[in-house]
């Protein structure tokens, strides 16, 4: 009995044993999968997420500033600049980890004592209370890492006493920055541009509302605070002149303080550009439009006398590259007033009807009531005679007319229903007698024009006619835009689609072929003038000749480009040559160059007793043989074309042979009063 128990023990004790060895190995077993499991994660961790990780910890530990670019220059086309950006020195504060208010208006006191004693003397001196408030220790405009500037343009006895007692100043850093300054001759004001804040921009502009946008680089990334490009070249290329961010990181806390050292990565400069513009050309240009309106103003002529121009454009191109070598929109202003922003409206009033520019756009004139301002003629104006030989080509080209094709002008050219015919005259209702088309050109016949070309066109082709004209229109350049590239560069206004609707498809035409159905910009009339002068080519203006990085070394070129080729039998080509030969013009008395030119007096509407105001409108180029630059000129109110335009022309023709040379022979002083006496009494 007993052996059978002790048996029976030992089974049990067997048994024990097993299940111990199990239950040990399952913990064993339980103990090493876990221990994997872990090994896996911690190498997860390190090779997977580790870089992510790390960032992580980086953006929680570590803050910074974006430094805003260094702008590139731009240059006339002889390499002196027109804006550039020049370095000013910058008292900026950075918020210590523990500082106090106190501290800060302790420090703000004794600034203003370094600022009173070695700044420059000005009425209105920086207060201790501005100084802090600039300091923001209540984080309402910057994070407590972010720098906050607290005054520009230190002097360098501001600098170097900052710098001899640093260890007093705690926070405080003198940093270089870039301010974008123009040139004091003002050389194209309007056709550079100006710049501002990013902040405005990207509310105002379309340029700029989605610019950040998928934008991953940060040094591509725009800043709130810098300025941007916000018209003419200065947008035109923004990006190109705009550069790269820098940047200055530091360590910081939980609560976003400073801990730690700073980091920095500087700006890089963006490209600098070289116009196309000719400093002395264009300074002749801006100057030449002053002095004719105020010549126009105060003569008696009877070309002259009814005129009150308060504005004028001119715009010379070269004709077989594009090339603009002079774009005057005049009066203009210092853009240097935008340094900083404007600070009040009354700054912004008084050079607002400066600021476009009337060259490549509509620009009103600057009477301060709006009502009048509204009344009187803006910068896009019809073209007049000035449109003539691009009807007689229109009208050669649709055989509407041969160039040996004669009409008598009684003076007029009478048209609509009889017994309400309607008189299209010519200046003073002039009687040319027999006319061929060229001596319609010479002798700026609306009539022959009207009859000819106008009316011959409607009556062959009804309402399509007037699409017909537009498409010749458009291959020359007018109602649509020159391909500039220029921000809110106009395609100008095209009025004989509306006459056509609202008066009649004959009444549109034959405005229209004596000018008075489209306005244009300057810009435009300018490439017109040089397409007549290629015989047939629209070049693309060129403003832009190339562009260097800091170091000088080329990035791009710009080559000329046609935009369309109009081809013409050579017969066509002669008749208007010879015709626009023999216009009268004033003030080209004595040149040494020859020069094929036209005419233009435009009117529009006038203003009180005034029932009609007469617009001055001036196309040329010169030599006639070889063409080599092409100018137009329109003053607004400014009397006839061939008295308040011209002139204006001759000295713009002279300048450039002055400069540049119309000629293979190269620049040549330009006729001297002896040489214009001379040929005053030759008969030239």
């Amino acid at each position: 009995m007993s052996g059978t128990k002790t048996e029976q023990a030992r089974k049990k004790e067997i048994r024990k044993r097993i299940h111990f060895s199990f239950r040990l190995n399952v913990f064993f077993m339980l103990t090493f999968a876990l221990f994997s499991l872990l090994i896996v994660r911690l190498a997860y961790l390190q090779f997977v997420e580790g870089p992510s990780l790390q960032a992580r910890k980086d953006r929680l530990t570590t803050a910074g500033v974006s430094i805003p670019p260094i702008r590139g220059n731009i240059y006339d086309s002889k390499g002196q600049a027109i804006a550039y950006s020049v370095s000013t020195q910058s008292l900026y504060y950075t918020l210590k980890s523990g500082t106090k208010e106190e501290d800060g208006r302790d420090m703000a006191k004794r600034l203003v004592a370094v600022f009173d004693k070695y700044g420059v003397q000005v009425k209105e001196k920086l207060t201790a209370d501005e100084v802090f408030q600039a300091m923001d220790f209540d984080g309402r405009v910057h994070w407590p890492y972010q720098q906050r500037r607290l005054k520009t343009g230190l002097t360098d006895d501001e600098i170097a006493y900052l710098s001899e007692h640093r260890d007093e100043f705690p926070g405080i850093e003198v940093v270089e920055e870039s301010i974008r300054q123009y040139s004091p001759d003002r050389v194209a004001v309007q056709l550079v541009g100006y710049m501002n804040k990013m902040k405005g921009a990207k509310e105002n502009l379309d340029f700029y509302k989605k610019i950040n946008e998928n934008q991953d680089d940060p040094g591509l990334k725009y800043l709130d605070t810098e300025e941007v490009g916000y018209d003419g070249i200065e947008l035109m290329l923004q990006n190109e002149l705009r550069g790269r961010n820098g940047y200055k990181s530091y360590q910081v806390n939980r609560d976003s303080r400073i801990v730690g050292n700073e980091k920095l990565t500087k700006p890089v400069k963006g490209d600098n550009v070289y116009l196309t513009i000719n400093r002395k050309v264009q300074l002749t240009a801006q100057q030449a439009i002053l002095q004719q309106i105020e010549t126009t103003r105060n003569s008696s002529a009877r070309t002259l006398k009814d005129a009150q121009p308060t504005t004028g454009y001119a715009v010379a191109m070269e004709v077989d590259t594009g090339k603009v070598v002079a774009m005057a929109s005049m009066p203009d202003y210092d853009s240097n007033i935008w340094q900083g922003g404007i600070k009040t409206n009354e700054e912004y009033q008084a050079i607002s009807p400066f600021i476009g520019n009337g060259a490549i756009r509509e620009v009103f004139p600057p009477y301060t009531d709006p009502k009048e301002r509204a009344q009187h003629p803006t910068s896009l104006v019809p073209l007049g005679s000035t449109q003539k030989p691009l009807t007689i080509l229109t009208g050669l080209a649709e055989g509407l007319i041969t160039p040996n094709s004669h009409w008598s002008d009684p003076g007029y050219f009478p048209f609509g229903a009889k017994g309400h015919e309607t008189e299209v005259q010519n200046a003073s209702r002039a009687a040319n007698g027999d006319l061929t088309p060229m001596l319609a050109i010479a002798k700026s016949s609306n009539a022959f024009m009207a009859a000819n070309v106008g009316n011959k066109l409607f009556m062959r082709d009804r309402k399509k006619g007037v699409d017909i004209w537009d498409s010749y229109m458009k291959q020359f350049g007018l109602g649509v835009k020159t391909d500039s590239g220029l921000p809110k560069e106009s395609a100008g206004i095209v009025e004989y689609f509306k006459e056509a609707e609202s008066g009649s498809a004959q009444s549109a035409l034959i405005y229209a072929s004596f000018g008075q159905q489209g306005k244009y910009t300057t810009l435009q009339l300018a490439q017109y003038a040089a397409t007549l002068a290629s015989r047939g080519k629209r070049m693309k203006p060129q403003l832009v000749d190339h562009l260097t990085d800091t170091d000088g070394n080329a990035v791009s070129s710009y080559k000329p480009e046609v935009l369309n080729t109009v081809k013409l039998p050579s017969a066509y080509w002669n008749v208007i040559e010879e015709g626009m030969d023999r216009v009268g013009v004033q003030g080209f008395e004595g040149v040494n160059y020859t020069f094929r030119r036209k005419t233009g007096t435009s009117q529009q509407q006038g203003v009180g007793k005034r029932k009609f105001v007469e617009n001055a409108v001036f196309i040329a180029y010169a030599p006639a043989d070889k063409p080599k630059l092409a100018v137009a000129v329109v003053v607004p109110d400014g009397g006839y074309g061939g008295w308040g335009a011209a002139p204006i022309a001759r000295q713009i023709f002279d300048a450039y042979d002055a400069e540049v040379g119309l000629t293979s022979a190269g620049p040549r002083a330009p006729a001297t009063p002896a040489d214009t006496q001379q040929a005053a009494q030759n008969g030239q």
